[in-house]
């Protein structure tokens, strides 16, 4: 895993798991964030949105 843009590189402290249906919720609240273009608030959000997206089966 690698470190969102703006954070600095350290060892992620693994939390609780998200439901499946969660992780789609955050999923397009990240990419409406992302879309949004906010300068680095859309950025941060575009790479969450891609992280997480690589590691959850699709909805279809």
């Amino acid at each position: 895993m690698t470190s969102p843009p703006c954070f600095p590189s350290r060892t992620p402290r693994r939390l609780e798991m998200l439901t499946l249906e969660e992780a789609h919720d955050l999923l397009r609240l990240l990419q409406l964030i992302a879309g949004e273009g906010l300068e680095e608030l859309s950025q941060e959000a575009d790479w969450f949105a891609r992280e997480i997206a690589a590691r959850i089966p699709s909805e279809n």
